[in-house]
C-alpha cells in the first residue's frame, strides 16, 4: 500500500505557497526545539516584536511618565481595546465592548445581571458539556438567584443545533448560556438562529466566545445577541492570563446592573461618594484597577487580524481544518482513531479533535518530541490551528507525529 505522507506534504507545500497569509508566519516567535505548535486554540504564540514592545512600555509608559499616563492613556485603555476587538473580531459597533477582569469574572458578571433583569423567569439554559467553568458559574448563580438549571444534552460531535434550544425556552427562561464554538469537538453553533429562537421566547442570550473571538466571523450586532464574553489569549494572543473582554448590547446598558460594584464602574470614579452610582456606558462593567501590562500583547495581534480581515483568516482557517482532517482519513482512521468534529467546515471552528485510547501516553510522547497538540480528558488530542501563526506544512508534520506515536507506543 503506498504512504500517503509525500502526497500530503506537497499538498501541504501547495497550499502554502498559495496561502495570501503566509507572510504572517514569521511575525511570530520561534520556538527552538518545536517542530509543530498545534495549541494555539490554547495559547497563542507570542509576536515577535513582543519583546520590544514590552520593554518600550517598561522604559516609557510607566519609567517615563509614570502615573501620568492614566491620565494620558490609561484610563480609557479598557474601553479603547474593546472596541477594537469589537470591530476586528465581533462584528459589533463601539461603546458596547470592554476588557477587564478574567473570564470567569466577567461570566459571573453577566449571568448574575441577566438573571435579575428578568424577574420572574425562573430557568437558566446551559448545556451540560459546556466548558466547566461556565457550568459551575452557572450553577452558583442558579444557587444565589433561586433560579432552576435546564441542562441541553446535544450531540458530541455536532454540538448544540437550533432544535435543541427551541425545545427548552419558554417564558420561564430568563438566560440561555452557550458558546459559539465547543471546546472539545470544536462544533460550530448557530449563532443567529439560535439568538433568534432566544430572544423570541423573551429570553436574553449569552455567548461564550473563547475559542471563535479572532478565527470565526461574526455579527453581534446584526445577529441581535445581548451578551458576550471571551478571552484573549487563544486566537488573539495576549499571553497567559490575559484578560478577558465583555459585550453587552447598547440598549441593556441601562437595564443591567453588575454585581461587583468597584470604583471603576462609578459613574463619577474620582468622587470617592458615599453611594454608588453606575456608569451608563460599558465602562459599568468594571469593577477594579484594570491589568494594563497584561493589555499589551493582544494589541499587535489585533494589528495583524484588522490587517489580513477577520474572512481571510477564516478562509485560511478551514484550509487548515480541511487538511488535518484528509490527514487524519489516510493516515489515523486506518489506525483506530476515532474522528470527534464535525467533517462540515460550515459546522467547524479553528480546531479538529481526534481521539483514541492511548492518546495520554501519545500526547507525553508528543511533547517530548517538539509537537505540540494539547489532551482532552478522557482521550482526545485537539489540533488547534491558529491560521496567522500555522502553516499547512506544520499541521502535516503535527498529524504524521501523532501516527508514528501511535506505532511506536509499545516499543
Amino acid at each position: 500500500m503506498t504512504d500517503p505522507s509525500a502526497a500530503l506534504l506537497d499538498a501541504a507545500r501547495a497550499l502554502d505557497a498559495a496561502d495570501p497569509l503566509a507572510a504572517h508566519l514569521d511575525a511570530f516567535l520561534e520556538a527552538p526545539g518545536v517542530t509543530a505548535y498545534l495549541d494555539g486554540n490554547s495559547l497563542g504564540r507570542p509576536l515577535r516584536d513582543l519583546p520590544e514592545r514590552m520593554a518600550a512600555f517598561v522604559r516609557e509608559d510607566w519609567g517615563t511618565r509614570l502615573i501620568r499616563s492614566w491620565d494620558e492613556q490609561w484610563m480609557t485603555l479598557p474601553m479603547e481595546l474593546g472596541d477594537r476587538i469589537a470591530a476586528v473580531a465581533l462584528g459589533a459597533a463601539a461603546g458596547q465592548t470592554v476588557v477587564a477582569d478574567s473570564t470567569s469574572v466577567l461570566l459571573y458578571k453577566l449571568m448574575r445581571a441577566a438573571a435579575a433583569a428578568r424577574p420572574g423567569r425562573t430557568e437558566l439554559v446551559i448545556e451540560e458539556g459546556n466548558f466547566p467553568t461556565d457550568r459551575f458559574l452557572a450553577e452558583g448563580v442558579a444557587a444565589e438567584t433561586g433560579l432552576t438549571l435546564r441542562w441541553l444534552t446535544p450531540d458530541p460531535v455536532q454540538g448544540v443545533t437550533v432544535d435543541d434550544v427551541a425545545a427548552v425556552v419558554s417564558d420561564r427562561t430568563a438566560l440561555v448560556s452557550l458558546s459559539h464554538v465547543d471546546y472539545r469537538s470544536g462544533a460550530l453553533a448557530d449563532m443567529p438562529g439560535i439568538t433568534a429562537v432566544v430572544r423570541a421566547a423573551g429570553a436574553l442570550m449569552m455567548w461564550d466566545l473563547c475559542h471563535s473571538a479572532g478565527v470565526v466571523p461574526m455579527q453581534l450586532d446584526e445577529w441581535g445577541v445581548d451578551l458576550a464574553v471571551g478571552c484573549t489569549y487563544k486566537y488573539l494572543n495576549g499571553g497567559p492570563g490575559s484578560p478577558a473582554f465583555a459585550y453587552v448590547r447598547r440598549d441593556l446598558h441601562g437595564e443591567l446592573r453588575q454585581p461587583i460594584q468597584g470604583w471603576w464602574s462609578a459613574a463619577d470614579i474620582f468622587a470617592m461618594g458615599p453611594e454608588y452610582a453606575p456608569a451608563a456606558d460599558i465602562r459599568q462593567l468594571l469593577s477594579g484597577t484594570p491589568p494594563v501590562t497584561s493589555m499589551l500583547a493582544m494589541q499587535g495581534m489585533l494589528d495583524l487580524i484588522a490587517q489580513s480581515t477577520i474572512d481571510a483568516v477564516r478562509a485560511k482557517s478551514r484550509s487548515l481544518t480541511e487538511l488535518a482532517v484528509r490527514a487524519y482519513d489516510e493516515l489515523l482512521a486506518p489506525e483506530g482513531v476515532r474522528l470527534l468534529s464535525p467533517r462540515d467546515p460550515d459546522r467547524r471552528g479553528g480546531h479538529v479533535t481526534i481521539g483514541h485510547p492511548d492518546f495520554r501516553e501519545v500526547t507525553r510522547r508528543l511533547w517530548a518530541d517538539g509537537v505540540i497538540p494539547d489532551f482532552r480528558f478522557p482521550d482526545g488530542i485537539r489540533l488547534g490551528l491558529s491560521p496567522l501563526s500555522t502553516s499547512h506544512v506544520e499541521t502535516i508534520t503535527g498529524v504524521l507525529a501523532v501516527r508514528d506515536a501511535l506505532a511506536s507506543r509499545d516499543s
